[in-house]
């Protein structure tokens, strides 16, 4: 029997999700892995998939701005989605075998996982022929409603994308679209069906359970995740306020970043942002937590190398000198809008962004 590998980032920045699939595809494609399920949560944000219509985004763009909600364009069949915090959002990267070259059946194939894992909490749900995703009440019905949508690529029966399941999901911000251009039938989440909060990690297993059943594939455990840190070092305020950004050295990428660094066998993150942060700069100070947590891959490397990252902030005086470790060539204070420009990766961006708030840069 082949096996399925489910791995469970928590959040995951939307491009940072897309790289995820890449990767895994590739190093599915080259028999370097085996099937692989991707179960994670996205920061606010609606996809378009290719059959969307920018119609069916009803708010205007200063609403999406005020909600902290992005737009994007990708690859999956369907139309407009929303992703958010209390979804669970599943890609499975399977190579389908020669029995399963069947699109419709792969489909089916997904929607009876999420309908097998909504009967365990007492949900009866199903398909409706004319519209895509899982459905709660009768076609005909005037309180249908959608609890999982679902949107997937092949290609060369290598699968990507997959399913959104809204769990604990925020439903309000549904009505910055039309889901997936279906005007006629609401979007419901377990939570609101149940009328309790329903723990994600719970449905994870139940998914992950039902995924293997249906595609006849035998669990494995994943290989555990890196744990790095990042710190935003900000000096200033208002107008002046400014970000340390630290140029890596050319044999390391030549790349601008904020302090980043792994955790040490039996480090707890803050112990290690506060290492790093003296390490990299000379600093020693107390840090703040920004309650920021996520995952990505690193580099380009297949399969992927993949991290956990904690973030956090802190301050110094407009007069520290920073001293750079071996690691970085060149350092800079540079304004909030020049720092986001220069960081290459979203995550890094995403902590700058919370510092500024936490600390009022």
């Amino acid at each position: 029997m082949n096996t399925l590998t489910v791995y469970r980032f928590g959040r995951v920045e939307y491009e940072d999700g897309l790289q995820l699939m890449k990767l895994f595809g590739e190093a599915r494609r080259q028999g370097l892995c085996g099937d692989s399920l991707l179960l994670l949560e996205h920061p606010p944000i609606l996809t378009l998939g290719r059959g969307a219509k920018r119609s069916n985004i009803v708010a205007s763009d200063a609403r999406l701005s005020s909600e902290g909600v992005e737009i994007f364009e990708t690859d999956r069949g369907g139309d407009v989605t929303y992703h958010g915090p209390g979804q669970l959002v599943g890609y499975p990267i399977f190579l389908l075998p020669e029995q399963r070259h069947d699109v419709r059946r792969y489909v089916r194939d997904v929607e009876q996982c999420i309908i097998r894992t909504l009967a365990e909490y007492g949900l009866s749900s199903g398909t409706i022929p004319k519209w895509p995703g899982v459905w709660l009440g009768q076609e005909d019905s005037p309180d249908v409603r959608k609890i999982c949508a679902i949107g997937v690529h092949l290609s060369r029966w290598l699968t990507s994308h997959g399913f959104a399941l809204n769990v604990n999901t925020h439903l309000p911000h549904f009505e910055l679209i039309v889901p997936c251009g279906i005007r006629e039938a609401g979007v419901t989440s377990m939570r609101k069906e149940l009328g309790r909060p329903v723990p994600l990690a719970e449905v994870e297993d139940k998914v992950a359970r039902h995924f293997a059943d249906v595609f006849e594939l035998q669990l494995a455990e994943p290989k555990p995740l890196t744990r790095t840190v990042c710190v935003t070092l900000m000096r200033g305020r208002g107008p002046e306020a400014r970000v340390l950004l630290l140029r890596r050295r050319p044999e390391r990428g030549g790349f601008w970043q904020i302090v980043t660094g792994r955790l040490e066998p039996g480090e707890q993150p803050r112990e290690a942002a506060a290492r790093e942060l003296f390490e990299e700069t000379g600093l020693r100070t107390d840090v703040v937590d920004l309650e920021y947590r996520h995952a990505f891959a690193v580099g380009s490397v297949v399969p992927p190398r993949l991290v956990e990252e904690n973030g956090f902030a802190a301050r110094c005086s407009d007069d520290f000198q920073v001293h750079l470790g071996d690691e970085h060539d060149a350092h800079e204070w540079v304004d909030v809008p020049t720092a986001l420009a220069r960081l290459p990766f979203r995550g890094l961006r995403e902590g700058v962004q919370r510092a500024r708030r936490v600390l009022g840069g």
